[in-house]
């Protein structure tokens, strides 16, 4: 199987069972060591599923498929949803890839249909959430983002870190 070929597509209903797993995966190889492991133990695609039907009908989602058809990474985003940070419209609210594919140019390939996404409501910010032990916010770093602010968060008892990134203007990512 060729790695190197992937397409990145917008999402459809049928594509929620996919997603579902990616998200799943790459919560348990994530965030090993970061979450509890009773709540990524909890996490079950049926729950995570449920999510994406709701979510998929609402656009910005977006799938990337390896050559075979099988979904690998996915990316969401639209309105920034907190109202906090001024001036910064947009949100990435989520990527994901399945570890054997990641560093291979997917995650920038699936910003790229968010951002435009974003500025085709008239935004031209975007900013985006990661805990502060993801190793992939050198990803967000590596395409411009500046860190605006680090927040406590509580997942399954635990306190986190999550850092805020921010891109005032998107147009200089793509």
């Amino acid at each position: 199987m060729d790695k190197g070929l992937f397409k990145i597509r917008k999402a459809v209903i049928a594509d929620a069972k996919g997603i579902s797993k990616v998200h799943v995966h790459s919560w348990k190889t994530t965030y090993a060591n970061i979450v509890p492991d009773e709540y990524l133990t909890n996490l079950t695609y049926e729950r995570r599923e449920q999510i994406w039907l709701n979510n998929i009908p609402n656009g910005g989602v977006y799938v990337a498929e390896n050559s075979e058809g099988e979904i690998v990474g996915f990316s969401s985003g639209g309105k920034e949803r907190s109202g906090k940070y001024n001036g910064y419209n947009g949100e990435l609210y989520a990527i994901y890839i399945l570890k054997e594919y990641q560093g291979q140019g997917i995650g920038k390939a699936l910003v790229k249909p968010i951002i435009e996404e974003i500025r085709g409501m008239g935004l031209n910010s975007m900013l985006v959430l990661v805990l502060e032990d993801n190793t992939s916010r050198l990803f967000y770093e590596a395409l411009g983002g500046k860190k605006l602010d680090a927040i406590e968060v509580e997942i399954a008892g635990k306190k986190l870190s999550e850092l805020v990134y921010g891109w005032k203007d998107i147009r200089i990512i793509i």
